[in-house]
């Protein structure tokens, strides 16, 4: 199983610079062409925070972006919301997220079915693809229903020929960094209590706009980096900066020696450039206000 991993697009509902002067449809743009040379693709997932501000506009550019790209190689896209994401906007352009789902997360407890969370499964060769919704609207960090963990303790209990994979928005792991730790996945060990000793071979997260490997009740974790751009690690501690440069990922799962994970980088001739840098007192602001 090869799966392209995308996460963070950010796409603005026009085809212009952001607030911060990146272009955030020409980074998917330039990402995509970078990868037209891959081969033997199976799936194409994308992690969440697809629309910078929920626009119906930038779903259906990304929808159409990725779509194309993803029928070239003859593989299947799965979309998750992020904290960006509004569900309304992503359920008319993208439904649940899987092109013809096989389960669909049905919650009783949010009347509006326009607005209820987009979960849902879907098979490929044998690999099962389960994508859960760790959208807590108007917050940064996420947070899985408890109607999300018991659908998908339900379907697990039946193994997948291959094995799953899992894929939200959020990270179940963090560096010792403060803003992961506070704007990750809220209940990491609720997850975990799910699909330990299950059929899950991997989750796929997003958000950090940054690659990190990890481990969650054995089960390995995957953060793939933004497209719009990446979080540069090497500033001074309690200070955030963000830099150029589009990226993804290549997971690689059912071989002898995996998972494997590979991060591609598109050459953008303005990569490493600072797209903004907040101080320990912004930083410090920002924990305070959506911690």
């Amino acid at each position: 199983m090869r799966i392209l991993h995308l996460s963070d697009t950010h796409l603005e509902r026009t085809d212009a610079p952001n607030k911060h002067g990146v272009n955030a449809t020409e980074s998917l743009r330039l990402m995509l062409a970078e990868l037209r040379h891959q081969r033997g693709v199976d799936a194409v997932v994308v992690t969440g925070d697809l629309a910078n501000d929920g626009a119906v506009e930038a779903y259906t550019a990304l929808k159409e972006l990725v779509g194309e790209f993803a029928r070239g190689l003859g593989a299947p896209v799965f979309y998750t919301t992020g904290n960006h994401d509004e569900r309304v906007a992503f359920g008319k352009v993208l439904g649940s997220g899987h092109p013809e789902p096989e389960s669909v997360l049905e919650s009783d407890s949010v009347p509006e079915p326009e607005v209820s969370e987009r979960a849902a499964m879907s098979t490929v060769g044998g690999w099962r693809f389960i994508t859960l919704d760790s959208l807590v609207p108007g917050k940064v960090h996420g947070h899985l229903s408890r109607a999300q963990l018991n659908w998908l303790r339900a379907l697990l209990r039946r193994p997948a020929p291959q094995g799953t994979i899992l894929a939200f928005h959020h990270p179940p792991i963090t560096l010792d960094v403060e803003t992961q730790r506070v704007f990750g996945l809220r209940n990491p060990e609720e997850l975990a209590a799910v699909i330990q000793g299950t059929d899950v071979r991997v989750v796929l997260t997003g958000h950090f706009h940054l690659q990190l490997f990890g481990f969650l009740a054995s089960v390995p974790v995957w953060v793939t980096p933004g497209v719009v751009n990446r979080i540069d690690l090497t500033t001074a501690p309690g200070t955030e900066r963000a830099v150029r440069g589009a990226s993804a990922s290549l997971v690689e799962l059912g071989g002898a020696t995996g998972p494997l994970f590979h991060t591609f980088h598109a050459r953008d001739p303005r990569a490493h450039e600072t797209v903004y840098e907040l101080g320990e007192e912004r930083v410090r602001s920002l924990v305070r206000d959506h911690g």
